[in-house]
Formats: C-alpha cells, structure tokens, sequence
C-alpha cells in the first residue's frame, strides 16, 4: 500500500507492507515465463557445455542404473517384478525417479549459484527454482524414448492407459518443484542444508518402489506409504507402459492432495525468504 504527499517540493511516497498474507505471486510468475524458458534452456545448454558425451548422458544415467539394479536386485537377490522383465521393470521406475531426485537437486541450490543475478536485476526469485526442475525435464524426455524403445524391444504393447503418462509425469515435477521450494529457502539461510541433502535423496530413494514392488509393503505401512507422491508415479509408470498390475487408483488422489498442500506450502515459504534474499546469499 502507497500513499503520497505533495507538502513538500517533491511528493513523499510511502511504502507499506500488504500484511502476512502475501499474494503467491502466480500471476507475476506467469508474466515472466519467458524468463523460465531462457533459464531453463541456459542450464541446459551449462550442464553439457564442455562434456566428452554431451547429451548422451541423459541416456547412460538410467541405462546404467538399470544394468546395476538387474544384476543385484533381479538376478543376484530375485527381487520380484509385476510379472514383467526386472530390467524394464527397473528403467520405468528410474526414469521418473531420476526427473524427480534431478530436478530437486537442481533446485535446491539454484538460488545460491544464481547470487550474481539476483543482485542486479529484479525478477520473481519463484522463476530460478521452477526453471532448474525444468532444464530436468529435458533429461527426461530423453530417457523416456530409451525407455519406449527398450519396452517395445521385449515385445509389450503399451494400451491405452498410456495416456496417463502426461499426467503422471506433471505429478513428478510438482513434488519436484514442491520439495525443491522448500530447500532452496532453506539453503539461502543454513548452508549445510545442501550437506543433508544426499542423505534425504537416499532415504527418499528407499521409500519409493524403484527397485521392488509396492505388493511388498505390508498393508498395514500402505496408508503412510502411500503419502510419497512418487509410489503412485511409479506404479502408473509400470501400470501404464507395462501393463503390470500396479493400477495407482487412490494413491494418486493421496499424492496430489500431499503435493498440492507441499507446493502451497513451499511457495508461501519462499516467498516469505525472498524478502532478504540479496541479503543472506
């Protein structure tokens, strides 16, 4: 709120705060998206810039991981998998779970590395966290194909419940940006934030069915387990690329309301941290 005299030579402004409740700032965000499209694609282009392999290792990452986990898990421990082949049973969980575990990372130390920006130009600070999830996206659509082509390799037909595919990966980046909001406001004020966070990713990593089926939860866990937002996207990954019988059903209602109430959350903290940004960086 402003209010202005004219008493003197020149009017006197003043500024005061609108309350507590602050807008999210959604609509601002939304004027700036041009600016999340630049970010995104500079973090892209930053991340393979100078690398023997390029762009390939969007590739090598889950391949790799999938060779891994079919070694140990399908083979050594005799994990078991839907009914499908361990290692496309494995790549179609890591291939979210790396957009997610990537686009968190990413976005939990995006505001720290992007110091120099923010103090010379304003702009909503939402825009940093959001385009570091989406330079990730990229990443995925690149294993995605790898994964479609090893899927059809073995002979499965995805059917038609491969249309929930799109959603299931905006549910992925939503937890992504949710819990990467919450981090990036956090690092701005305890640096060793970023010290816990591979701990964090480790233990989220082991609360998601990557590599085991959600059947081995008991189901008196299935309540609680079912609040992690990436157990309904990775069973409707396998669900809807492998026909395995995984279907989410109300998993994914429990994940989006955890996630809305998350990204809700994060985005109000945030903006809360933003006022001294420039300050504590």
């Amino acid at each position: 709120m402003s209010h202005t005299s004219s008493s003197g030579d020149e009017p006197i402004v003043w500024v005061r705060s609108s309350g507590v409740r602050r807008s999210l700032g959604l609509r601002e965000l939304w004027h700036y998206r041009e600016l999340v499209q630049f970010l995104v694609w500079r973090d892209v282009k930053v991340r393979y810039k100078q690398t023997v392999l390029g762009v390939a290792w969007a590739v090598l990452q889950p391949l790799a991981s999938m060779l891994v986990f079919a070694l140990i898990f399908g083979r050594l421990a005799g994990m078991p998998s839907d009914g499908v082949p361990y290692p496309i049973f494995a790549l179609a969980a890591l291939v979210p779970w790396t957009l997610f575990a990537q686009g968190m990372t990413q976005a939990s130390g995006s505001v720290v590395a992007s110091e120099d920006l923010i103090r010379k130009v304003y702009f909503p600070r939402l825009v940093i966290p959001i385009a570091a999830v989406g330079s990730s996206v990229v990443d995925f659509a690149i294993g995605f194909v790898l994964l479609i082509g090893l899927i059809l390799s073995y002979g499965i037909r995805p059917g038609p419940q491969v249309l929930w595919i799109p959603a299931l990966v905006v549910l992925a980046v939503a937890t992504a940006v949710a819990t990467g909001l919450w981090l990036a406001a956090l690092t701005t004020r305890y640096r060793d934030v970023r010290h816990l966070l591979p701990f964090l990713t480790q233990l989220w990593f082991f609360a998601t069915p990557v590599a085991y089926p959600s059947s081995l939860v008991p189901a008196a866990w299935r309540p609680l387990y079912g609040l992690n937002p990436l157990v309904g996207v990775i069973d409707g990954f396998r669900w809807a690329l492998l026909g395995a019988d995984t279907r989410p059903g109300p998993t994914v209602a429990v994940a989006v309301i955890a996630v809305l109430v998350m990204l809700v959350g994060g985005t109000a903290y945030f903006r809360r941290a933003e006022r001294v940004l420039a300050d504590v960086i």
